[in-house]
This record gives C-alpha cells, sequence and structure tokens, in this order.
C-alpha cells in the first residue's frame, strides 16, 4: 500500500532536525512518534492525527476530518484529515502541532517505539509429530 510521499516531505520540512522526532514505516504508511508515542502519520493520502480523547471531538469540528477507522472500528483519539484539509501548510503545520501537543503528555517509551515483548508460541497440536 503506497503513501502520499509529497505530503511526507512536506511533514519532515515541517518537522525539521528534532531529534525526539523519529519516522517509521507503519500501516502500509509512515507514521512520526515523539518520545516512542505516534503523534502524526500517512495513511494512503490520508493524514492520520493522535489528538487524545479529550481533543477528539474538537478536531472533528473541522470539514476534513473523520474517525480513524482504519481497522473497521472506530478510533477514538485519532482522526483522519483528508488531502483538502492539509492543502495548505499552515492547515499541515496545526494538524501537526495538535499531534504533537498531545504526545508530549505521554510518557517516553524507554528504547524507543519498539517494544520488545515475548509472544507466548502457540502450543503443538496434539498427535502432532516433531
Amino acid at each position: 500500500m503506497a503513501y502520499d510521499e509529497g505530503l511526507a516531505e512536506r511533514m519532515r520540512s515541517l518537522l525539521g532536525e528534532d531529534r525526539k522526532v523519529t519516522e517509521e514505516k507503519m500501516f502500509g504508511g509512515v507514521a512520526y512518534l515523539l518520545g516512542g508515542n505516534m503523534f502524526v502519520g500517512i495513511v494512503k493520502d490520508d493524514l492520520m492525527v493522535r489528538v487524545g480523547r479529550g481533543g477528539h471531538q474538537a478536531a472533528l469540528e473541522d470539514p476534513h476530518a473523520r474517525t480513524m477507522d482504519f481497522t473497521g472500528k472506530p478510533m477514538i483519539g485519532y482522526v483522519f484529515v483528508a488531502p483538502r484539509g492539509t492543502a495548505e501548510d499552515s492547515d499541515l503545520e496545526r494538524w501537526i502541532g495538535l499531534g504533537r501537543s498531545f504526545a508530549a503528555t505521554l510518557p517516553a517509551k524507554e528504547g524507543g517505539s519498539k517494544k520488545k515483548t515475548a509472544r507466548p508460541r502457540k502450543a503443538a497440536k496434539a498427535g502432532r509429530k516433531r
């Protein structure tokens, strides 16, 4: 699944050289993280912004924003913004700022964004030869 590379370049330019911000490929797109917490990203042509539960309703007042439903289930606290809502750099910068402000309230994740948790192995089926 491809994502809007032009939008990614604009975001990189606006984010600058902040070492606290990292970029990772996720969801078939790209995400930007602050202290290991995702705050904005791109899925296909849409901007994804993490606004938190408290900022969700206010974000939806923008005519180009809708609740993120990446998995088919609404994700309260996240919004998708259609391309028309990020056409101007000032609009894109505002959305990035909303996501960044929310992420700044979260505790940083140790070791960056990657959690190193072991997944339990599935039990072998009875009677299966090894």
